[in-house]
């Protein structure tokens, strides 16, 4: 089984900064790439950001680009979400998520973590 545990959600100040993390475990052979979505209350998941797990290119949302940057460990299977000059319209529920091969897999599968909350108030 493969599982991804996302961490580091918190109740932030506007302008504030915090980092999310998200490790991928379990029966994994290769990763493909590793994105962040997020969800606001009422509204639908959107996207934020990818990374590539073999080059490190790196994708974003025009709404968050030039305050986050995702990165990775790949020794521990980790990817990061670090979050600068946070903004109310910010506060959403942060969800990983990752294209990945299973060992004895042919195919790519997706997974999703459980999912982090970011709330940025004052």
């Amino acid at each position: 089984q493969v599982q991804l545990v996302e961490s580091g959600g918190d109740l932030v100040q506007p302008g504030g900064s915090l980092r999310l993390s998200c490790t991928a475990s379990g029966n994994i052979y290769r990763i493909n790439a590793m994105d962040w979505y997020r969800q606001a209350p009422g509204k639908g998941r959107d996207f934020v950001a990818t990374l590539t797990w073999s080059r490190g290119d790196t994708t974003y949302a025009d709404s968050v680009k030039g305050r986050f940057a995702v990165s990775r460990d790949t020794a521990k299977r980790t990817v990061f979400l670090q979050m600068v000059n946070l903004k109310p319209e910010d506060t959403a529920v942060y969800y990983c998520h990752a294209g990945i091969l299973p060992s004895g897999s042919l195919k790519y599968s997706d997974y999703w973590g459980q999912g982090t909350q970011v709330t940025v108030s004052s």
